[in-house]
């Protein structure tokens, strides 16, 4: 009895850990100086309703082409995607990327309404560029994912591509710690499977098929709920490496679907 009873008291205690830690595991924001962002062209800010500033970079688009509106993954940070965003704009697209609170040089604590705060000023930045909602193509990676299927289910973007995605948070803490209940302590929960059904838009999602972190499955899970998507298998890529892959055949993939949705 004394036995079951220490076990259990552990495995409670295992349990509030992982609830008081779960932030620091699925945000493990990197950080930069401020100076590297704001004297740069196409830094700014955006301002969110909780009176916080966080960053924004903006290529503004040709005239009459889309703008690709993009969410990186939880590992990476607004200054390291200058490169997806000059390579789109060579595409002959515009791109806006915006921080999350508590990333990069942008102050606040992350969380999923933090994200879908800092994902909803952003698109209400571009629609102040003059934008028109049917030249917005959402875009998410990895994290990023369930952010852009949350502004879809707002009713924004003409088009969206998701790299690596999940089905939700609480699938990746049931994959990550099978022995604890994540559908019970999972706080940030990104029910991306479950949005998908009422999602009308034209949806492509590209995955690596060695995806160490992503299991490829729940990308084509994703694929069979929308309504009208293609889901894309990219034999060798793992996780991080999907869109660089065979002389990126993958970007020039997402960069046409982007430009007019073939």
């Amino acid at each position: 009895m004394a036995f079951v009873l220490v076990t259990g008291m552990l495995y409670l205690a295992l349990c509030a850990l992982a609830f008081a830690a779960q932030r620091s595991l699925i945000y493990p924001a990197p950080h930069t100086e401020p100076s590297k962002l704001r004297d740069q062209p196409g830094f700014g800010v955006v301002p969110l309703a909780t009176g916080l500033n966080v960053d924004r970079f903006y290529l503004p688009a040709p005239p009459g082409a889309p703008t690709v509106v993009h969410f990186h993954g939880n590992g990476e940070q607004l200054l390291w995607q200058q490169g997806l965003g000059q390579a789109l704009g060579d595409a002959g697209l515009g791109f806006l990327a915006v921080e999350y609170p508590g990333y990069g040089a942008s102050p606040g604590s992350p969380s999923e309404a933090g994200l879908y705060a800092s994902a909803e000023a952003a698109l209400q930045f571009l629609r102040e560029q003059g934008v028109k909602p049917e030249d917005v193509v959402l875009s998410g990676r990895s994290l990023g994912t369930g952010v852009a299927v949350e502004m879809a289910r707002r009713g924004y973007g003409a088009r969206m591509v998701l790299v690596s995605p999940y089905t939700s948070m609480v699938a990746m803490g049931q994959r990550t710690v099978p022995f604890l209940p994540a559908s019970l302590l999972m706080r940030d929960r990104y029910q991306s499977l479950d949005k998908a059904k009422d999602i009308p838009i034209p949806v492509l999602i590209i995955h690596g098929e060695q995806d160490e972190v992503v299991p490829v499955d729940m990308g084509r899970t994703l694929g069979q709920r929308f309504p009208h998507a293609r889901v894309v298998t990219v034999p060798g890529a793992g996780h991080n490496d999907v869109l660089e892959r065979d002389g990126q055949q993958e970007f020039a993939r997402l960069a046409t679907f982007a430009l007019d949705g073939t």
